[in-house]
């Protein structure tokens, strides 16, 4: 339980302690298209880091979020806590969206959870902070110093193990040097997959029934068993690749060379970097944090799988004895 955590209490010349205290940051406004787990989740991590929240589900699951709701609030009045914590817009009209994205002088924050259209529309139109990521266009690069074995089960494992997805790879980077070799191995498994490649002029040299790749697919979030490949000439051409057309969500780098693995974590700007994992472990779960409200790929004020904490913020506090400032 994150709130009323204290951290980085300190004594002042003047004698005083300071340090920071973490708290709710309030009522969140939650937006979501049809999946009603949502409605639970949103529900307990909004409780139980101290928030309010109202919940608009799609209109494809109303009956189903108003039943769970319904659920919780009975569970939060046989607590003794206000029912009302928790509240469900009770219409799907999109008028209702617009409303709430509104309500500044009640609601602190909005988290949009949906296609890409969805959140983009809450983000223009939001005049309360919004915590999002639009898309997952994830990326994962083989250098020269990988270990194959390795490699191709990385490589595998980012794009097959899941595909609607938002932390599946969806460009594969790999070295010149060591293309010709991992390549034709990496096709071979894709293709028993059913995996569609999408190439750059030196993938397709390498392999065969590659499709050409165009720019626009480089900027792609497929959520379908689809991968653009591109063959690279450096470390310096992968990073430069990435910063072009990553979404900032999640990157992985196949290397055992400890100084390119460590200038990797430094210089790519995404909410989740890895070195020899696949990108598919970028979620609240596998980082411990239980369960999680959504990615974000903002900087502010939380970054990457949001859980309890992510959903607080933090104020400072003086402790002093009849301290004065002189």
């Amino acid at each position: 339980d994150p709130v009323g955590e204290i951290s980085g209490l300190t004594y002042r010349p003047s004698g005083i302690q300071v340090g920071k205290m973490r708290v709710p940051l309030g009522v969140i406004g939650i937006i979501y298209e049809s999946r009603p787990n949502v409605t639970v989740d949103a529900a307990a991590l909004c409780l139980k880091s101290g928030n309010a929240c109202i919940l608009r589900g799609g209109s494809e699951s109303i009956h189903s979020n108003q039943a769970i709701a319904a659920v919780v609030r009975n569970g939060l009045q046989c607590a003794g806590l206000p029912g009302d914590a928790v509240q469900i817009v009770g219409t799907t009209d999109r008028a209702a969206v617009d409303a709430l994205v509104r309500l500044e002088k009640y609601v602190d924050v909005i988290i949009p959870r949906g296609g890409k259209g969805l959140i983009e529309r809450i983000a223009r139109e939001a005049r309360i902070p919004v915590l999002k990521h639009l898309d997952g266009n994830c990326h994962v690069y083989i250098d020269e110093h990988a270990n194959m074995d390795k490699a191709v089960t990385v490589a595998l494992n980012a794009k097959t193990q899941r595909y609607g997805v938002c932390n599946a790879m969806e460009t594969l980077l790999i070295h010149e040097r060591i293309a010709p070799v991992i390549l034709p191995r990496l096709a071979q498994e894709y293709h028993e997959k059913g995996v569609e490649l999408r190439g750059c002029e030196e993938t397709r040299a390498i392999i065969n029934g590659c499709v050409p790749a165009t720019e626009e697919d480089w900027d792609t979030e497929y959520l379908a068993p689809i991968l653009a490949v591109r063959v690279v000439e450096n470390f310096d051409e992968a990073l430069d690749h990435i910063h072009r057309h990553s979404s900032r969500h999640t990157e992985s780098i196949i290397t055992e060379d400890y100084g390119l693995a460590r200038r990797f974590l430094r210089e790519v700007d995404s909410s989740s970097v890895m070195v020899n994992a696949s990108t598919r472990f970028a979620d609240g779960f596998e980082y411990g944090l239980g369960a999680e409200i959504g990615i974000s790929t903002d900087k502010l004020h939380a970054r990457g799988p949001v859980g309890l904490e992510g959903l607080t913020t933090q104020k400072f506090i003086v402790l002093g004895d009849g301290h004065i400032r002189g």
